[in-house]
């Protein structure tokens, strides 16, 4: 049974195509994968699903009475809610369920006996719903949900307005999963989420009965969980059986047929063109030119894709810094609270150190606190000689209605623009993209301009929070390739153990200093 019936969608920005007649159908059981390089549409495509963004053209059908869920990155909490209030907010139609059974109750003392006989029979049919959806134990199971995702550990009264990026995604998540949805729409689930509870969220999918839509660039997260891969690529929407892994070797067999078939027939039209430029003038051969002609002009053209522009990274080197990057003595971070006991670190030049541990517990605090950008709650840290320092950041602060051009030009006045059209197609970007507004690219295309930053900035220490955050896979694979072969030191914040084991000296797990129950 289809679930979903999209029809004929075509979608874009301004004069930059995202879809062309894409039709999809999701059918019951479902758990796909939505795959494709950043900037493909994968985001836009779920926001139209949802009705947040119009197509140009096309239908999007769902079955009768489907709840649909959807998280997104950019969903904002309201100030001043707890988490405890978000998450009671999955059972908002619960709540208007028992408001609408009290207001029939007020109601029965006036009513005629008809009419009481069909209030009796209302409010039996709400407590039916009620019940079976379990609405007078609602807080136990909000506590459920929250020792699963580490929310109880953060405190349920705390307010969302104080949450980190992590803890943010956490509580986006326990809500959905607490409304129960027919269908689950997950646009990048384990962004910012620890390794643990990337686990228990493997686990929950592996197990949902229901249909889901997942778009992650974390491959062995995605393999675990989907069935089903829709793979989105120059304007188009492909459907493979299996996991990614599958996927792969059936594309590469597609690809490899495509070209071989492509070969065959230019040269083919090679051959025909030839014969009728020699022969159309001679009376004797002209029908069989006129033929070939004819051939030649119903002749179902074979078209290759354009190849996507391959992000290449190579960081700038600055001079050797000297032998102590940092030093941290009875470094206490943190906020209104101590995050970390009395820490005393050191760095040495050509560490590579992976800050790891769950969400929470002050990584991010830890290097701003290290950076200057913020003070310590307590002791210090003291940076060594002829540092030269590059840091990427977890996430664009505000929307950015700079272009590419412009973004990058600000902090390199001194290149020109040619020079800076190159540098952001090194990293990916084309034309269209480096041409545009960054608050409309994607968040994969977001990071790449800001790595282009940091690429072009000389530096021999980095500090990155997240880096792989949106980036799709090739943009990841080559972002650590090119931190392998960085001669400088790097302290890295990373959710992945397959991206930052072959990139690091030392691993330093945080929740070995937090003050903090783990």
């Amino acid at each position: 049974m289809s679930i979903l019936t999209v029809k004929n969608l075509s979608h874009g920005f301004g004069d930059r195509a995202i879809f062309n007649d894409v039709s999809f159908r999701l059918l019951k059981g479902e758990h796909i994968g939505l795959i494709g390089a950043n900037g493909e549409g994968k985001s836009s495509f779920m926001n139209i699903l949802t009705g947040q963004l119009e197509p140009d053209q096309g239908s999007i059908e769902w079955a009768k009475r489907v709840r649909v869920g959807y998280l997104d990155q950019h969903t904002k909490l309201a100030a001043g809610m707890t988490i405890r209030d978000v998450l009671r907010g999955a059972f908002q139609y619960l709540f208007d369920l028992e408001a609408e059974m009290n207001e029939i109750c007020e109601k029965m003392a006036d009513a005629s006996p008809e009419a009481l006989e069909q209030m009796l029979e209302d409010m039996g049919n709400i407590q039916d719903i009620l019940t079976s959806n379990d609405f007078y134990i609602l807080d136990s199971k909000i506590e459920e949900i929250g020792r699963a995702l580490g929310l109880n550990s953060i405190g349920l009264d705390k307010e969302v307005q104080d949450l980190s990026g992590g803890q943010r995604t956490k509580v986006l998540l326990a809500k959905l999963l607490l409304e129960k949805p027919d269908i689950l729409l997950l646009d990048e689930p384990t962004n910012y989420l620890d390794e643990q509870h990337i686990e228990w969220l493997k686990r929950y999918l592996q197990e949902y009965e229901n249909a889901f839509i997942l778009i992650s660039h974390d491959i062995p997260f995605l393999n675990s969980v989907i069935n089903i891969i829709y793979h989105m690529e120059n304007q188009c929407l492909d459907r493979y059986v299996g996991d990614y892994d599958n996927f792969r070797q059936v594309y590469e067999v597609k690809k490899q047929q495509l070209e071989a078939a492509y070969k065959k027939q230019q040269q083919e039209i090679v051959e025909l063109k030839d014969f009728v430029a020699r022969n159309k003038a001679r009376v004797s051969t002209r029908n069989m030119a006129m033929s070939r002609q004819k051939k030649l002009d119903s002749m179902d053209v074979i078209e290759l894709a354009k190849e996507k522009p391959k992000p290449s990274f190579n960081f700038l080197s600055a001079r050797a810094s000297g032998k102590i990057i940092f030093e941290t003595k009875d470094l206490v971070i943190g906020y209104d609270a101590p995050l970390s006991k009395p820490l005393n670190l050191q760095m040495i030049r050509g560490q590579k150190i992976a800050l790891v541990g769950a969400n929470g517990l002050g990584k991010t605090t830890l290097l701003k606190s290290i950076l200057g950008e913020i003070s310590a709650y307590s002791g210090s840290v003291e940076l060594g000689d002829y540092i030269h320092m590059g840091y990427f950041e977890q996430e664009m602060r505000e929307a950015n209605y700079k272009t590419c051009i412009e973004e990058v030009w600000q902090d390199f006045p001194a290149m020109e623009q040619r020079e800076i059209r190159a540098a952001l197609a090194k990293c990916g970007l084309t034309t269209k993209h480096i041409e545009s507004k960054i608050v409309v690219l994607s968040g994969g295309e977001q990071a790449k301009v800001r790595l282009c930053k940091l690429l072009n900035k000389e530096t021999n220490v980095l500090i990155l929070d997240e880096p792989t955050n949106h980036l799709d896979v090739d943009a990841k694979d080559e972002l650590k390739r090119a931190l392998q072969a960085y001669k400088g030191s790097i302290l890295l914040i990373c959710h992945e153990p397959e991206f930052y084991q072959d990139v690091v000296t030392d691993v330093w797990n945080c929740e070995e200093w937090t003050t903090k129950i783990v």
